[in-house]
């Protein structure tokens, strides 16, 4: 098989390939190699190879997949997952971050992920890990440790965050489909970024056992990053279900596999759409297009679909959003630290959060995680008379590097003032409550939409429906009912239909 043959294929097709004995699986694994090592100069996707995993998995399902090795729904097939929560035995787990790398250096983990073993069960051959920002929090992957992650359709902006290596490989054409998660948008983020489609399921659908019980108080949710939405159906069916001792199971297992019911048709649904920044921020006159485009197309289709959104204070949510991030940094900080990770080793928005976090005491971030209630009462109330909403994934099109990044004299105040603890005291006396709301204010301004799925644990999806003048990706957000990814699926299968997207090729894949 060629590059070019390989690019006509996702996951899917490929592993009918495999089975029939048309290609082997060493052969898949080797074009992706190749394609690979061709453009990760460019998009700094790859953090670290999986030489002996990838092996084994050959040797498991066999060299031609369907002669000798077991029946799996997507064996042979090449597969990168994020470094990130997706541990696999006895390789560190960098969370793009030089602290966490160096310390699981020391400390591997000692069993894989439930994902990682559902990943490996389908068959898949896993053979590296992808790039993101220090601990996934952002919406572009700008890694000190690992470099910064370029967008294949252009490499001077961001692929986004923080699934960006996930999503820049499968964008570049090394694979047809990749692992990431999303805790407030870093699944759908880089898919709009990167023209890929992308589903963050129900809270409790996929496990995050056995190194965790929640991510981020069950906000981040493990799934794919593709180019077809079949493929991410199948992966659905392939990480569905608990493990013994999850927190919650939310979502009840579906009577009919997912990659079954996204062939079947959506009935009529009920649409709301609104390209309203929910905290107040611009957006774009191109992220207003695209969803006023898919709106007209969904009416086209024959849906109901009018102007609305929730009653919910979208500025009482963000803030209730960052309170996941000072409470979880600074626990990773000080577990990190405890085991002997050098503080100077985690980058300085890291340190400043955790010191922020620092300041905030217990009662201040419970009554902040108690508020996520009433933003998904609001937003059930709101779903009993809408099925879906529509709403852009991000405010803007793919953002330039750097753009947003403190000055180098900015950081050294902010680092000296953390280590003095001046930030720790001032966010105890309360004088912080402006400047953190600036804070949020600006780094979520790019991408206000994403992270009520999060903090309500709706499954919610970006499609890639939408290119610029300037010919870049910029995708369009669909926010379903909790437990209900079928409908999303199916609602995708009809748009991938009536606008197809599989055929565009990043200018980095086609070569």
């Amino acid at each position: 098989m060629r590059l070019d043959e390989y690019l006509t294929h996702d996951a899917t097709s490929l592993a009918a390939l495999v089975r029939r004995g048309e290609v082997a699986a060493s052969e898949l694994l080797a074009l992706a190699r190749a394609q690979m090592a061709r453009v990760q100069p460019a998009t700094r996707a790859l953090v670290r190879e999986l030489p002996a995993l990838a092996d084994e998995q050959l040797a498991r399902h066999g060299q031609a997949g369907g002669h000798g090795g077991p029946a799996a729904a997507l064996a042979g097939v090449p597969f990168l997952v994020k470094d990130s929560v997706l541990d696999v035995p006895g390789v560190p787990t960098g969370y793009g971050s030089r602290a966490l790398t160096r310390l699981s250096e020391r400390f591997p983990a000692a069993e894989p992920a439930a994902a990682l073993r559902r990943f490996l069960r389908a068959g898949l051959v896993v053979f590296g890990k992808t790039n993101l920002p220090e601990l996934g929090l952002k919406g572009v992957s700008d890694s000190r440790a690992f470099g910064r992650v370029a967008n294949p359709w252009d490499v001077s902006r961001t692929a986004g965050g923080s699934s960006g290596g996930s999503a820049a490989a499968v964008a570049a054409g090394v694979v047809p489909m990749a692992g990431g998660n999303d805790g407030g948008g870093s699944l759908r983020i880089p898919a709009a970024c990167c023209g890929l489609f992308a589903l963050k399921p129900s809270r409790g659908r996929v496990s995050n056992g056995p190194g965790f019980g929640e991510v981020w108080f069950g906000a981040c949710s493990e799934g794919v990053l593709s180019r077809s939405v079949r493929d991410s159906a199948l992966a659905l069916d392939i990480l569905a279900g608990p493990e013994p001792g999850d927190p919650f199971v939310t979502a009840p297992p579906p009577e009919v596999p997912f990659a079954e019911q996204a062939r079947r048709a959506p009935p009529r649904l009920r649409i709301a759409f609104t390209a309203t920044s929910p905290i107040g921020t611009e957006v774009h006159a191109e992220a207003k297009a695209a969803v006023l485009a898919a709106a007209q197309r969904l009416q086209s289709l024959g849906h109901e679909v009018e102007e609305a959104a929730p009653a919910i204070d979208g500025r009482a949510l963000a803030r209730s959003f960052t309170s996941i991030y000072f409470g979880q940094v600074l626990a990773t900080v000080r577990q990190a630290v405890a085991l002997g990770a050098g503080r100077d080793d985690f980058e300085p928005l890291t340190l400043l959060t955790a010191e922020i976090g620092r300041g905030i005491d217990a009662g201040a971030l419970t009554a902040e995680l108690l508020a996520w209630n009433g933003y998904a009462r609001a937003l059930a109330v709101f779903q009993q008379r809408y099925d879906v909403l529509l709403t852009p994934t991000l405010a803007a099109p793919p953002q330039p590097h750097g753009t947003g990044d403190a000055t180098p004299l900015a950081e050294a105040v902010l680092g000296l003032l953390a280590r003095a603890g001046i930030v720790r005291a001032l966010a105890r006396l309360g004088l912080l409550e402006g400047t953190i709301d600036q804070l949020t204010r600006a780094n979520m301004a790019p991408v206000p939409f994403t992270q009520l799925a999060n903090l309500t644990g709706v499954p919610a999806m970006s499609l890639p429906l939408h290119w610029t003048a300037d010919g870049l990706p910029l995708g369009v957000q669909c926010v379903g009912r909790m437990g209900d990814e079928a409908l999303l699926l199916q609602l995708a299968t009809q748009l991938e239909q009536a606008v197809p997207w599989f055929g565009r090729l990043s200018p980095l894949a086609a070569g």
